[in-house]
Order: C-alpha cells, then sequence, then structure tokens
C-alpha cells in the first residue's frame, strides 16, 4: 500500500514538472515571438516619419508693413523666425514681427535724390545681401542683419541694415546706362555686381581683396569689365556665389551660360532653352550651393538643371528633373538654406513643397484667393512668408522634418549634382551645405549579400562536407576529437577574428595572392588525386590504416600544398604578372584592388561561420536511423551510394537548416566586415574590392547621429532592412525544411 501511495505521488510530482515544463517552454518562445514584434515596432516607429509628408498652419495674415502700396520685391526672416524683412520697390528695408505684422523699424536705403530705381538683385541667402540697380549705371548694396542680445536675461532681437561698399552707390556701368537687371555676391575673396543695360551691354564690376602675409594689410582693387554688347533685353540674372557662373535670360526664353572665372575674359559656354515650346519662362533662382537652376514656366513645371560633361568633355546644361506646381505660371521660388528643398507660388495662389534630389512632392495647397507673388522660407526651414496681389503678408509654420527620403532615394538610381550620371551612393555626411548626404541603402544592402555570398561560398563546402565524412565515414574515436574541436571555435570571438583579418591576413593575402589562388585551386585537386591513389596503395598498407582513420593521412598533404603554393608565389607573380600582380590586375584587367576586400572578409567570415553549420549539419547527418543505412547496405548499395541517395535525403532538412542559419549569421555579422573590409559602399561584385554592411555601418554611424535626425532614423530603417532579411531567409529555411521533411519522412 505503501508503495502505490509513492508511485502515486511521483506520478502526479511527475505530471506537474512535465506541465510546468510545457506552460515555461510555451511561455518562453511566445516571449521571444512578442521580443522580436516589438522590436519590428519599435524599428517602424522610429522610421515612420521619415515618409511623411510636409504639414502647414497659418499663423497670422495681416496686411503689408509699411507702406502696402509700394510692391514687396523681397521677403526675408531672420534664423528664429520671429522677425521679417520686406524691401519694396521705393527702397524701403521694413522690419516687423511675423506674428502680428507690427513694425519694428524702417529704413530707407540711401537712394540718390532724384534716381530712379530701376532693378534688384539679392545676393547669396546666407549672407543676406541685397542691391538696388539705380538708373545712372550705379548700385546700392545692404545687408539686413539680426543682433541678438540679452538684456535682463531677456532675448532681444535687433534688426538694422549694413553697407559692405558703403552707403555712397557704388559705379557698375563706368558709361552711366540704366542698369535693367542686376546680380550681386560677395566672397572672402572679393565681390561682384554684373548689370544688364539698357543699352544691350552686360557689364561688370569687381572688387578684389588681398592680405599681406607681412602686417595683414588688406587692399581692395576695383575693376570694370564689358562681358558682352547688343545684347537682346535680359529679363533674368544670376550669379553663382563662387562668382564663375553667369545665367542671363534673354526676352525670347533664352538662357545664356557665362564662364566669368577669368574676369578679363568671360566665356560663352552655351546658349539654350530651358523651357519647352509655347511655355515662357517665369521665375529662376539658385537651389542651395548654386550647381543647380531652378526653372519655373507659365505652365506651372519647376525644373531642375545643372551641369553635366558631355562626349567632348564640356559641362553643359543639363534638365535632370522636374516638377508640377499646378497649371499656373510660377510667379516665385525660394530655396532652402541648408537642403535642397525649395518653395514656389502661382498666380492662383497655390503655394508647393518640393524637395529636388529625392523628386518628392511633399505638398501642394491654396493658401490665398488671390495670386501670389513673393514667398520666403525661414533658415531653419520651419516656417514660410508669402506676398499676395491683394497687398497681404501670411505667415505660416512649416512641419517639413525629412524631406530628402523618398522610395526612390533610398532603393533607386539619384542623379545628384556634380555627378556624371544617376549612381546608388551612400555618403551620411557632407562637407557643407553646398553638398547634402546621400542615403541609397542599395550599396550596403548589397555589400551585406556580397559578404555573406563569399563567406558561404567558403564556409558550405567545408562545413558541410566535412559533416558527411564526419557522421558518416569517420570512426567514433576520431570524431570524438574531431567534432568539438571544430565546435570550440565557434567560442572564438568575432572581434579578435576581425583584428586579425584586418592586420595579418588582409596584407598576408595582398604580399601571397597568387600563392593563396593557387592553393585554392590546388588544394581540393590534390586531396582528390591523393584519394584517388590511395585505392592503388598496396592492401598491406591500406588495412594498416584502421577504418574511418583515413582522414588523418592527408594532414601532411594539405601542409605540403600549402607551403609549396605559398613558396612559389613570389615565382610564380614574376612569371606570369610582371612581379606586381595589383597592376597587372589595374592595367591588364581593369579590377582595382583593395587590401581590405572581400577575400579577406570570405575568409574571415566563413571561418566563422562554419563551426555553427558543420555543428547542425553533421548532427543532422548523425541522426539519420542507422536502420536505414543498414538496410541500404545490406541491399548491395555501396557507402557512398547509401550517404547520397538514403541518408543526405532524409538529413536534408536539418542540412538546408545549418546553411540558412550559416546565412544569417553571415548577413548579421558585425566586427568582422567592420575591422576586415575598407567600408567601402561600392556596387562591386569583384573579391578584390572592400564592401559595406548594414550592420557595420549602424555600428560605425549611430554614435555620431543626431537623435531623430534623417540619419539616425535610417539607421534605424537600415536595421529594419537587415532584420527583414534575416526574417526572410530563417522564413525561407522553416518553409523548406519543412516540405523536405514531410517528402522524405517516409524513408
Amino acid at each position: 500500500m505503501t508503495t502505490l501511495v509513492k508511485s502515486e505521488r511521483m506520478r502526479k510530482w511527475r505530471n506537474f514538472k512535465d506541465g510546468m515544463a510545457r506552460y515555461l517552454v510555451t511561455i518562453g518562445g511566445m516571449s521571444t515571438i512578442v521580443a522580436i514584434l516589438l522590436i519590428f515596432f519599435y524599428l517602424f516607429y522610429v522610421v515612420f516619419p521619415l515618409f511623411a509628408g510636409a504639414e502647414i498652419t497659418r499663423v497670422a495674415s495681416f496686411a503689408s508693413p509699411g507702406a502696402a502700396e509700394d510692391e514687396t520685391v523681397y521677403l526675408a526672416m531672420e534664423e528664429q523666425a520671429e522677425i521679417g524683412v520686406r524691401f519694396t520697390g521705393k527702397g524701403e528695408a521694413v522690419f516687423f514681427r511675423l506674428k502680428d505684422g507690427a513694425i519694428i523699424d524702417r529704413k530707407a536705403l540711401p537712394i540718390p535724390e532724384g534716381i530712379a530705381i530701376s532693378a534688384f538683385s539679392k545676393g547669396e541667402k546666407t549672407r543676406a545681401l541685397v542691391a538696388y540697380g539705380l538708373a545712372d549705371g550705379r548700385a546700392v548694396v545692404a545687408r539686413h542683419t539680426y543682433q541678438l542680445s540679452y538684456p535682463e536675461n531677456k532675448r532681444v532681437i535687433t534688426p538694422g541694415l549694413e553697407f559692405p561698399f558703403g552707403e555712397a552707390p557704388v559705379v557698375v556701368d563706368p558709361a552711366g546706362a540704366a542698369i535693367t537687371q542686376l546680380a550681386v555676391q560677395q566672397g572672402e575673396e572679393g565681390s561682384t555686381l554684373v548689370a544688364a543695360t539698357a543699352d544691350g551691354r552686360l557689364v561688370m564690376t569687381y572688387y578684389t581683396t588681398e592680405r599681406s602675409f607681412l602686417d595683414d594689410e588688406v587692399t581692395v582693387s576695383q575693376a570694370s569689365a564689358v562681358i558682352a554688347e547688343n545684347m537682346p533685353p535680359i529679363s533674368r540674372l544670376l550669379l553663382d556665389y563662387e562668382q564663375r557662373k553667369l545665367y542671363a535670360v534673354d526676352s525670347a526664353g533664352e538662357l545664356i551660360y557665362y564662364d566669368i572665372s577669368n574676369k578679363d575674359d568671360p566665356v560663352l559656354i552655351q546658349r539654350l532653352h530651358v523651357v519647352e515650346a509655347g511655355r515662357t519662362l517665369a521665375s529662376l533662382e539658385f537651389l542651395i550651393g548654386h550647381a543647380s537652376l531652378l526653372v519655373g514656366d507659365s505652365a506651372g513645371t519647376v525644373a531642375q538643371w545643372f551641369a553635366v560633361r558631355d562626349e567632348n568633355n564640356n559641362m553643359m546644361l543639363t534638365k535632370i528633373r522636374e516638377f508640377s506646381l499646378r497649371e499656373s505660371p510660377v510667379a516665385a521660388l525660394s530655396t532652402e538654406y541648408g537642403r535642397k528643398g525649395f518653395l514656389a507660388v502661382d498666380g492662383k495662389g497655390n503655394v508647393g513643397i518640393f524637395h529636388a534630389t529625392s523628386e518628392r512632392t511633399l505638398l501642394v495647397e491654396r493658401v490665398s484667393k488671390k495670386p501670389l507673388l513673393q514667398v520666403a522660407v525661414a533658415p531653419r526651414a520651419d516656417a514660410m512668408l508669402i506676398a499676395d496681389a491683394d497687398g497681404m503678408i501670411h505667415f505660416w509654420e512649416v512641419k517639413n522634418k525629412h524631406p530628402e527620403v523618398s522610395w526612390k532615394a533610398l532603393w533607386g538610381k539619384v542623379w545628384y549634382e556634380h555627378y556624371e550620371k544617376p549612381d546608388y551612393i551612400w555618403q551620411s555626411s557632407s562637407s557643407s551645405n553646398d553638398f547634402e548626404p546621400k542615403y541609397s541603402l542599395v550599396p550596403i544592402s548589397f555589400g551585406t549579400i556580397k559578404a555573406a555570398f563569399y563567406a558561404m561560398l567558403f564556409a558550405m563546402p567545408l562545413a558541410i562536407l566535412g559533416a558527411i565524412y564526419t557522421a558518416y565515414f569517420m570512426s567514433a574515436r576520431m570524431r570524438r576529437i574531431v567534432k568539438p574541436s571544430v565546435e570550440i571555435m565557434e567560442a572564438l570571438p568575432t572581434v579578435i577574428l576581425g583584428f586579425l583579418a584586418g592586420l595579418w591576413l588582409a596584407p598576408f593575402l595582398e604580399k601571397n595572392l597568387p600563392g593563396v589562388v593557387s592553393l585554392l585551386i590546388l588544394l581540393p585537386i590534390g586531396i582528390i588525386v591523393v584519394a584517388f591513389l590511395w585505392q592503388y596503395a598496396p592492401r598491406r598498407l591500406r588495412h594498416a590504416v584502421p577504418e574511418g582513420w583515413e582522414a588523418a593521412l592527408l594532414l601532411p598533404v594539405v601542409v605540403l600544398l600549402g607551403w609549396a603554393a605559398l613558396a612559389s608565389s613570389t615565382h610564380v607573380e614574376a612569371a606570369l604578372f610582371q612581379g606586381d600582380i595589383r597592376s597587372w590586375l589595374t592595367n591588364e584587367m581593369g579590377i582595382d584592388f583593395d587590401q581590405r576586400n572581400s577575400l579577406v572578409v570570405g575568409l574571415a567570415m566563413g571561418f566563422a561561420v562554419v563551426p555553427m553549420v558543420f555543428s547542425i549539419a553533421e548532427d543532422a547527418i548523425f541522426g539519420v536511423p542507422r536502420h536505414l543505412s543498414h538496410g541500404s547496405l545490406a541491399l548491395g548499395a555501396t557507402p557512398w551510394q547509401t550517404m547520397v541517395r538514403v541518408v543526405l535525403l532524409t538529413a536534408s532538412p536539418g542540412i538546408f537548416s545549418a546553411i540558412m542559419i550559416g546565412v544569417g549569421r553571415a548577413v548579421g555579422e558585425t566586427m568582422i566586415v567592420l575591422m576586415a573590409t575598407g567600408n567601402t559602399p561600392v556596387m562591386d561584385f569583384s573579391i578584390f574590392q572592400g564592401l559595406r554592411t548594414l550592420s557595420a555601418n549602424i555600428a560605425v554611424e549611430m554614435p555620431e547621429s543626431e537623435v531623430n535626425s534623417t540619419h539616425y532614423r535610417i539607421l534605424f530603417l537600415a536595421a529594419l532592412v537587415l532584420l527583414i532579411f534575416t526574417f526572410f531567409f530563417n522564413t525561407i529555411a522553416e518553409l523548406v525544411r519543412q516540405r523536405l521533411r514531410k517528402k522524405y519522412s517516409s524513408l
């Protein structure tokens, strides 16, 4: 009776433990799934704002500050978007509060009495330069400034005007003809004013600044030049901030492009029509950096043009892309200060927000029932100021965080400024506002696949064939030595493998490249030849080696072939590659050679992947029931036929899982590719070129990215892509494994 009671207690205790284990395993599995889903949703949460459009909110509308009847020729805002300035056609600067239009200050520019204003121009946005052209060939140049102070711990912004050339008008045309169009730019080394005159001339006045190395004395010299004569009436005039390129548009809508790098000898580069037939040019503006022109036409289209080198090696303006506002003529354009974005307004009260490089139309909205005449964007691109034909000023808040991101910018070829053609480029930092970061995920995704491919190309034959031999042909005693030895390799830190690959393996391969390539070819051939010859060895010798220990005989063969291949490397290089295989590859084959290349990554990362693939595949093969192989052998099949047609088929689900897990490991590897490659995001499948992977890119750039910036969110997008990659491979692996298991379960 006591025994029965104890047995019942043991049974209940066992059932309780089984139930607890079942529940704990279920909870653990569900927790893992929930954790993965939470990671996925968090990544998606961070990434989602990248693809949001722009939003605008009306803050205030008020009558034009100052004399409302005066024409508004230019609008601008200071950095905090608290104070705006309105330049009028009569030469007055009116500073006002943006929230209500209250006038803060009014300053009349020193226009000589009795001299009419005949033209207006603005310089590079960050220098806040404006100029009024006069009817006597002179110009008044000013800069609007904003002084920040903190009296009594209260922030005060004081607007004002400065006159970099002095308050007296400067002579642009010594002949004194009326200026009809004007362009002005000021730089560190000089300033330039270019004017179109009423008598059909294109004239230029430039100031050169020279600083003495001895006493820092500054000398300013002035000179004038005539660029062209007998010109048709000029309707637009633009000068880039480097004062090298001049663009003029005549009354027929033809764009005339001059190179004025040599001020004494301007060169006509190109004449072309930048609008389609039947349309007229309505507005012209530089994009930030002044490498691109934005051309608005009468059909509501804005086109981006920049110089591209043609077949004759000449830089010619080329139409790159275009945007559509609506069907009304584009009245005005305003470009952002730090990005390749711009605003456009038309004659029907519509405003559009665009980004040039990403080709995104972020917003097109009607903001007024009256035609719009002027538009200005805040330095931080968080506000816009619009003037309409009814004398009203409209102040809007703008939310437009990540306009440079689009599906095409991430995954398509993009034609960037200063590039010969569209391309996939990752360059997350730019040296200045003239250039822009480039966020194509294609090169680093390609690098991830490339690294995994070369790693598996090295690891898969070694791991699978090694697993086959170890599990089926090797003696049990030798297997107890080999299998743990291979598996313990998995414990090696990948940072150590990457360190050795970058500092030792890469220089070694570069120095002995012919020998290494010879070794990769000769080693398999040599092993096959030795195995073939072993069959014809004397029977006494063959029987002296215990069954399953034959592989040990290959160790001296491998060592000998390795030594022979590496020892002959220098001689092979001298005989076949003119003594320098790197130069031969570059000059004869057109293949660039990087020291830290895909071959290094393949060997190092393959070495890291081999233990995992080997262990899983070996367990799958060894786990095939012995009665299957014994039955096959009993029916007359050879051991090799039994392996190929019975054992491998039965173990194929496990082998395939091992391969796909190895691929997943290779895709997600970070430290080896980080240390063993040059981290160059190039689209080249050459084994002698470097690469950059998604994981390495995240590891390198995440510490330097600003939280919630576009760069920061795109790195999270890269992490999401990496997660999708691994999820895809694991899902495919599981689906195929289940099908293989179902197919061969009857064996």
